[in-house]
């Protein structure tokens, strides 16, 4: 067996992203510690409860992970990996509030010697540029001398089971080559699917924002096909289902694009790309194709129930799913939300359903009030926003055994031939 790395780690950020880093981590690397600043959060995690639902409690039980929220525990650490959040602000601008914070914290407990890998997603150059000097004030030691950067983005996709933490490729850099081969054996411990060495930190950082940027643009482009399939009557799931037949198309399909990746990446590279005086046309149409992508499906709602001849104010519209994506509890940048806002805009009464995500979160976030379903309630129309596992037979059901004017299939989950001749059935 390959001898491990003689590190003390800590993960400083213990989401989506730095649980899954953290309990692989400390099944190899003994006296891991992981680290969040939520004190409510450790406590779950201490009982083995996890509310974002990617580690089993089986599997928090028999870890050897010490959680914490005191930044004291951190001070025998040397080996640190900050997974924080990076979302965007109300003008679409970075936000590295979260980082900035945990990079102080780190700061503190820093000694000679350590490493401190950054696994948040960033716009190049924010790792050395920006945490660097941050990190010397805080603990009176100079970056590359005394302690060394490194990146190492994140690739965690929640819910996904089949492509874990140990299952990805891991993507490492460090600041000098040492660095760099230290942060590959570490992650190479656990890391079943292999590492690539980027040849620099500004090249990681740049390799990860361009992976969902890619994914934006390629959603975005089905999206406005649909916009436009949609004015000629076309159903767009049959198009590419036709085009699909040619070996080298590429399958994407339309859909409302959230969470805390896809939908917030690209203004990171937008934003640097601007202060070095470049207007990226392409990546920043992309994003407003899928912003407005909600909208574009409560309005064809709208027009659904006119055409069934049901008065829109007062109409009652169920809306199946609000998390950003199926099977997650996760309702950060949900573009279900424009769905519901545009919707009541128009004076409709909305009930919002959704077994996974949580009450009280969603009505902090964004002041919608989650609703128990009632299936002997008569609805206008469903909008099936969200397919939760389970959810398309709950809408089958609900369509068959009353008569609902208006099915809004989202995702194309319900097949047409499910749909009685009675409902005005439209989707994406």
């Amino acid at each position: 067996m390959t001898q491990l790395p003689s590190r003390t780690i800590g993960v400083v950020g213990l989401g989506y992203v730095g649980l899954p880093v953290a309990v692989a981590l400390a099944e190899r690397f003994p006296g891991t510690v992981g680290f969040d600043i939520s004190k409510k959060r450790i406590e779950q995690l201490r009982a083995g409860v996890d509310v974002t639902r990617e580690i089993e409690s089986e599997r928090l039980a028999r870890g050897k992970l010490r959680f914490s929220h005191d930044p004291a525990d951190l001070t025998g650490v040397d080996f640190f990996i900050v997974t924080v959040p990076t979302p965007i602000d109300a003008d679409h601008r970075p936000d590295l509030t979260a980082v900035r914070s945990a990079t102080q914290t780190v700061g503190r407990a820093l000694r000679r010697g350590a490493i401190v890998v950054y696994e948040s997603t960033v716009y190049p150059g924010v790792t050395e540029d920006i945490c660097g000097p941050i990190l010397e004030q805080a603990s009176g030691l100079r970056c590359g001398v005394d302690f060394k950067l490194a990146y190492s983005p994140e690739r965690i996709n929640p819910g996904d089971r089949e492509h874990s933490f140990e299952k990805i490729m891991k993507v490492v850099s460090g600041q000098d080559a040492e660095t760099c081969d230290i942060v590959a054996a570490v992650y190479g411990a656990v890391v079943e699917a292999g590492i690539h060495r980027a040849s620099s930190i500004k090249v990681a950082e740049a390799a990860k924002v361009i992976e969902n940027t890619q994914r934006d643009l390629n959603i975005a482009l089905m999206n406005e096909l649909s916009v436009i399939f949609d004015r000629l009557d076309i159903d767009t799931h049959e198009v590419l289902d036709a085009a699909a037949t040619k070996w080298n198309f590429l399958r994407f399909t339309p859909g409302l694009v959230g969470g805390h990746c896809i939908g917030v990446d690209p203004y990171y590279l937008t934003a640097r790309a601007e202060q070095v005086g470049v207007h990226p046309q392409v990546i920043l149409a992309g994003r407003r194709i899928n912003d407005g992508m909600g909208a574009f499906v409560a309005q064809n709602a709208i027009k659904r129930l006119i055409h069934a001849g049901v008065h829109v104010a007062g109409a009652r519209v169920l809306v199946v799913g609000f998390t950003f994506k199926e099977n997650v509890p996760d309702v950060r940048n949900t573009g279900v939300v424009s769905i519901v806002q545009t919707l009541r805009d128009y004076k409709i009464d909305v009930t919002v359903w959704d077994p996974q995500a949580d009450p009280e979160e969603v009505r902090h976030e964004y002041g919608i009030e989650l609703s128990e379903l009632d299936r002997t309630a008569q609805f206008d129309a469903i909008v099936f926003a969200v397919a939760h596992r389970g959810s398309a037979e709950l809408v089958r059901e609900l369509v068959q055994n009353g008569r609902v004017p208006v099915l809004i299939d989202v995702k194309g989950a319900i097949r047409r031939s499910d749909v009685p001749p009675g409902t005005s059935y439209w989707r994406l």
